[in-house]
């Protein structure tokens, strides 16, 4: 007889699986298995299974129960195995070898893997625990808080277990199964560091350099966006480690060249990258890191990319109109949630191509809850990455970015520099040379970058509605949307026409299959719940604009919040004055910066608008909504 917590609950003798009956008995048993041997008193049992106030006659629901599966578990043959289910007073307890039990199993096989000191034979124990499991842990019990604790801590179990399997892997040198092991948990848990922190170093041992970078800046906006904290220890060392690596890598050899081409024809080594003529990357192996591969650092394209070619086509002539003596200077801006970062690298994943000496990228953090991003500490992620030995990469941010101007004076080079706060935070990170090419990506509009360093502003807006439809329908089902096209158009509408919002609308929508787009629509007309429908735990529409706000001067956020009491969103500098209590001077000032940052929008000479998302978020900031 063997019992199951690794999945759904289960009993299977030699004759086939017992019949368990409905979910409170099969939580019943559950709860008895998590404490084999031990005395599980009534109470317990009634508060586990019921998440609100137990009914008046809950002992007599668990007492019958019980007595079902006293005697399922007698007609499966129990007292051959040493089984038996009792009754102490008020309580109950399970008798049997634990060993039958699934997920002790599971645990006495886990802790006899060594993968560091033994992986040969790790690999097969931690492989025969991991496949008892048939599914999520105690799949078929009540959705109370002790059940999920339960299933949360059996779970963190398996996933130590996956990351043990995947050392034991990678010691034996298997780096490409310790990768395919890691992935789908990591897929899973996006947000477990050390879980990541294993793929990301089982990816680069197998030459997938550009897909283990990829994964710590996916990893580092997750925990920015919903938790608000920075990568930990071990998923910032991973990183570091990867592009310290890069530095220790073998050269190619000299190869032959084409008397036709010019190009390498013989001696490259798989993987090798051969130096443009625009901007070698060759060189002795002095610490300047001239020789090491051209580093890949964008983020993954982003999914369902639809629309913004004005904004790529001007992106493209601003990219690749160079001069002799320029390197080319784009800022992407726009308010939040309107797809900045996602415009930039979409657009930097279609001209990588014409960047053969590598892609930077950096999330300068200007617009989140922790500090931002120092330039010294970006441009030591980008000299690492460019091949400079650690020991050799200044302290000063002054001296680094000098020594980053250096290196790429030659070099046809991309920097995309995300989420920037202000000019001056971006400046000591331009490359000088002329083949390079740098995107920034602000709330801001980066005024100061225009006056002094020439960069050419791509302005991005709220999509229309032909647009915001066609977004919902590649997240949705074109047909979904083609159902009820009135009702997507006024999603749009409720959205804002903001990406990030009808991603969180959509996203509300793929969870709930059976709803129309209607009923979503209609409860978003509700003013008060808007905002927090359009949001999935700490990220949507309203976190963003936190961390808008949280930029803003004392003075501009209680004028932000004044205008969020206009009725209809259109204001003059006279009517915010009189709204706020400011004079016209100071107003108006005022207004300039919040146009600045795109938290309201001047349509013509003295026509501000303020968004309705704008205005509900400011409501509930003063706690009027």
């Amino acid at each position: 007889m063997d019992f199951s917590l690794l999945g759904p609950i289960a009993v299977t003798t030699g004759s086939g699986e017992l019949s368990l009956g409905p979910a409170k008995r099969r939580s019943v048993l559950a709860l008895l298995l998590l404490q084999p041997n031990t005395t599980v008193p009534l109470e317990q049992l009634i508060d586990s299974l019921w998440e609100d106030e137990p009914p008046e006659h809950a002992r007599t629901v668990v007492q019958g129960h019980v007595s079902r599966l006293r005697a399922t578990l007698a007609q499966g043959g129990a007292d051959a195995y040493g089984i038996e289910l009792t009754t102490h007073g008020s309580a109950y307890v399970l008798r049997l070898p634990e060993e039958l039990i699934d997920a002790h199993r599971f645990g006495e096989l886990v802790a006899l893997a060594r993968p560091e000191e033994a992986p040969g034979d790790a690999v097969p124990l931690l492989r025969e625990a991991l496949g008892l499991w048939r599914g999520p842990a105690l799949t078929g019990t009540v959705t109370s808080p002790p059940f999920a604790a339960a299933a949360h801590a059996l779970e963190e179990r398996r996933l130590t277990a996956v990351e043990a399997l995947g050392r034991a892997h990678g010691a034996l040198g298997a780096h490409e199964q310790a990768a395919a092991v890691l992935y789908n948990a990591a897929v899973n848990h996006p947000l477990r560091e050390g879980l990541i922190a294993g793929l990301m170093r089982a990816l680069f041992r197998t030459g997938r350099q550009s897909d283990a970078l990829e994964w710590f800046h996916r990893t580092r906006r997750l925990l920015n966006e919903e938790l608000g904290v920075d990568p930990g220890e071990r998923l910032r060392g991973a990183y570091e480690e990867i592009l310290r690596a890069e530095e220790a890598r073998p050269t190619a050899k000299p190869a032959a060249v084409s008397r036709e081409t010019g190009a390498g024809t013989a001696g490259a080594q798989p993987g090798a990258r051969v130096p443009s003529q625009g901007g070698p990357a060759s060189g002795g192996a002095d610490g300047s890191g001239r020789g090491a591969a051209a580093p890949r650092l964008l983020p993954r394209p982003p999914a369902r990319f639809l629309g913004r070619e004005r904004q790529l086509a001007a992106l493209t002539a601003i990219l690749t109109d160079r001069t002799p003596q320029e390197s080319p200077l784009a800022v992407v801006a726009g308010p939040a949630g309107v797809g900045k970062t996602a415009c930039a690298v979409q657009w930097a994943h279609q001209h990588a191509s014409a960047f053969p000496d590598g892609q930077l990228f950096a999330d300068l953090r200007g617009f989140g809850e922790g500090d931002e991003a120092a330039p010294a500490e970006i441009l030591r992620d980008f000299l690492l990455a460019l091949g400079t030995p650690p020991e050799r990469v200044p302290t000063s941010a002054e001296a680094a970015s000098a020594l980053f101007r250096s290196l790429v004076a030659e070099r046809r080079l991309l920097v995309v520099l995300d989420n920037a706060r202000g000019s001056a935070q971006v400046r000591p990170l331009l490359p000088g040379g002329p083949h390079c090419a740098t995107v920034v990506t602000s709330r801001s509009r980066l005024d100061g970058l225009v006056a002094t360093d020439w960069a050419r502003p791509v302005g991005l807006q709220a999509m229309g509605y032909e647009e915001g439809a066609a977004l919902l329908g590649a997240m949705l089902g074109a047909e979904r949307v083609a159902e009820d096209p009135a009702a997507a158009q006024e999603l749009v509408a409720l959205c804002d026409g903001l990406p990030l919002a009808l991603r969180a609308a959509a996203a509300q929508l793929t969870a709930r299959p059976r709803w129309r787009l209607a009923r979503l629509a209609a409860a978003l007309r509700d003013e008060r719940r808007r905002l927090a429908l359009l949001s999935a735990e700490d990220t949507g529409i309203a976190a963003a604009l936190r961390m808008s706000v949280a930029r803003l001067s004392a003075d501009d956020a209680r004028l932000l919040s004044a205008l969020a009491t206009n009725a209809d969103g259109h204001l003059n500098s006279s009517v915010a004055a009189a709204l706020a209590g400011y004079d016209q001077e100071r107003t108006q000032d005022a207004l300039d910066r919040l146009a600045e940052m795109h938290l309201v929008d001047e349509e013509s000479t003295d026509v501000y608008t303020i968004s309705t998302l704008t205005q509900l978020f400011a409501r509930d900031e003063r706690g009027e909504g």
